[in-house]
């Protein structure tokens, strides 16, 4: 079942990209850290939305985990997590399920002592496991642990989540 469509997912990233920067109008430098694929990816669209509309520094970064393992393999950044300290972060994926992956994809930046650390997702489920709160949300679904979100924002004609 499409829980969003193309036009929605543009009107959530607009909206998104709109508080981001309610809530830090006096920072000079944001640096949005996609994970792996699809949060870099929605990570990117935000970064478009948010230069439009505003004169700050972007930074765009990548941390790449193992999702189904995260203790296996290091959580990797793309950027020195030394340039992170004293900065805001904000943690970009397209969906936060347990809230597992971003737990671990906030390891690294516990080395770096961010300013903040703020999280944005498309879709935010509420049956979380671990002590993660999403501060910028597309759309929450209360859903089963047996449902899957699927969202597609890369390498498709037209973007959509999905729920089955």
């Amino acid at each position: 079942m499409k829980i969003l469509n193309q036009h929605q997912i543009e009107q959530k990233i607009r909206r998104l990209a709109i508080e981001i920067l309610e809530n830090n109008y006096e920072e000079t430098e944001l640096i949005l850290a996609g994970i792996n694929n699809n949060g870099y990816a929605f990570a990117a669209l935000l970064l478009e939305d948010l230069q439009k509309i505003s004169p700050i520094r972007f930074t765009l970064t990548r941390i790449r985990l193992n999702p189904a393992h995260p203790t296996e393999f290091p959580v990797q950044t793309e950027m020195p997590v030394e340039a992170m300290a004293g900065k805001v972060v904000i943690i970009v994926d397209d969906v936060a399920n347990t809230g597992r992956t971003i737990f671990y994809a906030c390891k690294p930046l516990l080395d770096a002592l961010p300013k903040r650390l703020e999280v944005a997702v498309l879709v935010d489920r509420k049956h979380k496991n671990f002590p993660i709160r999403a501060d910028y949300v597309g759309i929450a679904l209360n859903t089963t642990l047996k449902n899957d979100i699927d969202v597609q924002i890369r390498e498709v004609e037209e973007w959509g989540a999905f729920l089955s």
